[in-house]
């Protein structure tokens, strides 16, 4: 039996596309293992379907000056360590990162004892942990024809991002019944991701008033940020996991931040969205790109944080949900591709070859 150990974490991005594999893995052969930092969100999500997890040390490279820049530099060399010690134990035959600053250890130990890795890359640009990494990797899946460019010697490919199959199976009362609602209203559901968006939790509440009378709306706001705001037709929660396809199949429209994963979801499920990607003080700009290029599509409406307001919000999701059928139509109509396949297919032609 094949051995592969995965990686990813940080954030739930790096995790959920990892966790859409695992059923495609098992069935194709593979043993699997789990990669990630001993406290941080991926732990939960990957014990929860039962996969073997190993923690390691784990540091951040900041684009900024920092002291902790400093100390995390030795906690990275600790994560070498840790994570050298668990690959010389399971001897995998390829390491599968998703991204995040915990899988530069991995990915460096991986190379330290020949094995083979793949790098995944959700956004239009690498991300830091990536760019570190891609010397190292043996091949670079890629969400975004244009990733291309960023990567020498031939070594990426274009697969797209893995979904969940799950996602598909969502039961749309059965979403409503979590938050409480019934059918009389459409349903909005705001997501700012796992670590939620402050800046999108205080608009949306402020214009709960005028949002309310034409819509439910469903708020995962982020561990930590619930407001305790008790009206009728507005549920709010911090995460949400194993509901999450109920969730979003009760979702008449989305309004979301650009990061890849989540873009590539509702794309999949045809789902009407308005992005409010991340600043460029924020960020690097990777989401602005992402949302840029499914507008191109017409799969997407965007609104500029710098712009966001509790009225140019409430206006911005009265037209998508007008114009909803413009979008649904435009996601329906694009090419569609396994993504998971894709990405299996790679994994395999890197272990046998």
């Amino acid at each position: 039996m094949k051995r592969i150990i995965l990686t990813g974490g940080g954030t739930a991005g790096h995790v959920i596309p990892n966790l859409a594999l695992v059923p495609s893995l098992k069935d194709a052969g593979f043993e699997i293992f789990y990669i990630g930092s001993h406290d941080g969100i991926e732990r939960g999500l990957v014990e929860a379907e039962g996969i073997p997890y190993f923690g390691i040390s784990s540091g951040k490279l900041r684009r900024y000056l920092n002291m902790k820049n400093i100390t995390d530099v030795f906690r990275i060399l600790k994560g070498v360590g840790d994570a050298t010690r668990i690959i010389r134990k399971l001897r995998p035959d390829v390491v599968f990162s998703k991204g995040g600053f915990v899988t530069v250890p991995v990915i460096a130990a991986a190379r330290l004892f020949r094995v083979k890795s793949i790098l995944h890359e959700s956004d239009i640009t690498p991300g830091l942990a990536n760019r570190l990494s891609l010397p190292l990797a043996t091949r670079i899946c890629c969400s975004f024809p244009e990733t291309l460019k960023h990567i020498s010697g031939g070594r990426g490919v274009l697969t797209g991002s893995p979904i969940r199959s799950s996602l598909f199976e969502g039961d749309a009362a059965a979403g409503r019944r979590l938050a409480g609602f019934g059918a009389e209203k459409p349903t909005l559901l705001v997501t700012g991701g796992s670590q939620g968006a402050a800046a999108i939790n205080s608009c949306v509440r402020a214009a709960l008033p005028g949002l309310l009378e034409k819509f439910q709306v469903i708020h995962l706001c982020g561990k930590g940020n619930l407001s305790g705001i008790s009206q009728k037709g507005y549920a709010e929660f911090e995460y949400i996991s194993s509901e999450m396809a109920d969730v979003l199949a009760a979702a008449d429209v989305v309004i979301s931040r650009a990061g890849a994963n989540t873009l590539f979801e509702l794309v999949a499920l045809a789902k009407p969205h308005l992005l409010i990607p991340l600043t460029l003080d924020a960020s690097r700009g990777d989401q602005i790109l992402n949302a840029k290029s499914t507008a191109r599509q017409g799969f997407s409406k965007i609104l500029p944080e710098e712009e966001m307001s509790a009225e140019r919000l409430q206006k911005d999701v009265e037209i998508l949900y007008n114009t909803r059928g413009n979008f649904i139509k435009a996601m329906s109509a694009r090419e569609v591709s396994d993504s998971t396949k894709q990405v299996l297919a790679v994994i395999k032609e890197v272990v046998t070859s």
